[in-house]
């Protein structure tokens, strides 16, 4: 398989292979899996749930947007304030390289008309049960049901007890890995095993960890009763948006970051609020207006 993996040291020939232990079986341990393996590590992930991959699978449902086709100072642009922090690692591994990873594993991909990029199958499954078979190949040991509860306060031991159905977890096992990679995910849906549980174990040993916080999320809006009676669960499709900054004007001046870039795509109208695409594509300015102000306005044409 060519998967343009960005170059990594290897073990000298002969040199015991390093250990290494990833604790998540989400699409971010997978891959910091299969990069430490090809490099010559014997690689362990262990994922607290009963199969791995189980958001990506979710996310699958959607049709499984893998990256965009976008060029790649304009990607890099998405990232916002981050885009610095991760224009190396993007760089070694861009937008190209990710389609030519998934054909590599016989999931061929197309563009759609927005520019985002999919498998040609619309579907997570085939391309998680491909890559599963890829890492087992390559002496990746994946374990299911494998809760880590944190670290031994005497050894530094990494602790991993097996889960069982209605019940306490077993004795852990005690894990002195050479290497150890965390891909915990967020907090967001606990039945996938994003349940956001790890954040007390690092701040017991003083590591900071920023509130979690939604990447996607939808706004409230105090619509009246008599409009969600009419537009509840309504599409609204073909608009442009834009972030704004002061909900009323006068108020407050965010200057040149007032408006921020237009978006096409269509949205939902909720009992609550509304939601979507191009909701979720403005989300990061609008969160920081109501950070920053309680509230904000998002323009629609």
């Amino acid at each position: 398989m060519n998967s343009e993996f960005p170059a990594v040291a290897t073990a000298a020939s002969g040199a015991a292979r390093p250990s290494a232990a990833v604790i998540g079986g989400g699409p971010g341990g997978l891959m910091a899996a299969e990069v430490l393996a090809r490099a010559g590590a014997s690689v362990t992930v262990y994922e607290q749930m009963p199969s791995m991959g189980r958001k990506f699978l979710i996310a699958g449902r959607g049709g499984l947007n893998i990256t965009h086709s976008e060029p790649l100072e304009r990607f890099m642009s998405r990232y916002g304030d981050k885009q610095d922090a991760l224009a190396q690692s993007v760089s070694a591994f861009p937008p190209e390289s990710v389609q030519t990873w998934c054909e590599g594993l016989s999931q061929k991909t197309f563009v759609g008309s927005s520019g985002r990029v999919f498998p040609l199958g619309f579907r997570a499954t085939e391309l998680l049960r491909s890559w599963l078979v890829d890492l087992e190949t390559l002496g990746v040991s994946l374990q299911t049901g494998h809760r880590w509860l944190g670290w031994d306060q005497v050894t530094g031991a990494l602790l991993v007890a097996v889960e069982e159905k209605n019940s306490d977890p077993i004795q852990p096992q005690q894990l002195f890995p050479d290497i150890t990679i965390m891909s915990l995910g967020g907090g967001s849906w606990q039945r996938t095993g994003s349940d956001g549980r790890w954040v007390p174990k690092f701040e017991e040993i003083g590591i900071n960890v920023r509130e979690l916080r939604p990447a996607n999320s939808g706004f409230l809006v105090n619509w009246s009763a008599e409009f969600i009676s009419k537009f509840e669960g309504m599409p609204v499709k073909n608009i442009s948006v834009q972030a704004r900054g002061n909900p009323v004007p006068g108020e407050i001046v965010l200057g040149e970051t007032d408006l921020g870039e237009t978006v096409r795509g269509e949205m939902m109208i909720s009992a609550q609020g509304i939601e979507g695409g191009c909701v979720y594509a403005v989300g990061r300015e609008l969160r920081a207006a109501c950070d920053a102000q309680g509230n904000t306005v998002m323009l629609i044409d």
